[in-house]
């Protein structure tokens, strides 16, 4: 069996909507030119255009080859639960190495490269082989800031996890009926649909209700706190400083 080589990446750290994609991508090492010659690189150096079209090739070719694709979707009610006890640094971690199990599960060693999503890259690649644990040992671990403008299977990782949650974001708003723009913070479409989707009963469940933008937005309109999402779908209103 030859070498691997894996990448993982993700799209969706920040955004106040949506979920959070990561992508995990494992291929033999002598294929990583096939990656360079149909163009793969950064995804946020792409057109939108252009990263569906390698997109889609990469798909295709990861058919053909067998490559190890793996995927995890964090809905935003997963995010909100990790945020009451936890932080978005080591649910990251869990979902990296659920990607990384999912993508080399046969595969008994090979080189991982992480785009680091802590800020000390280090770091985050020891935490990450801890998750991994005992049957991932054999493999190498580089984590490294940005990786995705380094290592061309990680650009490729960085490409699959933007497109599907640029997918997914679309069918959101469609079903919606409203423009919800990128989904971060800084978006002026994402702001007025941020106000639109607090404006019921609940915050809407394509929200991360533990997202300052949010929280404030929920406030703004029904003066109170927002409600929490805890594990199991729970729900429960936070007390205001009058009840205390």
């Amino acid at each position: 069996m030859s070498a691997r080589n894996a990448g993982i990446d993700e799209a969706g750290r920040g955004p106040a909507i949506g979920p959070l994609v990561v992508c995990s991508l494992c291929i033999p090492s002598e294929h990583s030119v096939i990656l360079e010659e149909i163009g793969v690189k950064d995804s946020k150096t792409l057109s939108s255009k252009k990263r569906d079209v390698i997109y889609t090739r990469i798909s295709e070719l990861a058919e053909s080859h067998g490559w190890g694709v793996g995927v995890v979707i964090c809905e935003p009610s997963r995010i909100d639960y990790n945020s009451i006890n936890s932080d978005l640094n080591s649910l990251e971690v869990e979902l990296f190495a659920e990607a990384m199990e999912i993508s080399t599960s046969h595969h008994p060693s090979g080189v991982l490269k992480v785009d680091a999503c802590d800020v000390n890259a280090e770091r985050f690649g020891q935490r990450l082989s801890r998750k991994l644990g005992r049957p991932w040992k054999e493999w190498k671990i580089e984590s490294k800031h940005r990786m995705d403008s380094i290592d061309v299977v990680t650009s490729a990782s960085s490409i699959i996890a933007k497109v599907k949650r640029d997918s997914i974001v679309s069918s959101l708003s469609e079903r919606l009926g409203m423009e919800i723009g990128s989904g971060y913070p800084s978006d002026p479409k994402t702001k007025i649909a941020v106000r639109e989707l607090v404006s019921g009963p609940l915050p809407h469940e394509c929200l991360r209700w533990s997202w300052k933008t949010v929280s404030r937005a929920w406030g703004e309109l029904h003066g109170t706190p927002i409600p929490i999402r805890s594990e199991g779908g729970i729900i429960t209103s936070q007390s205001t400083l009058e009840d205390q």
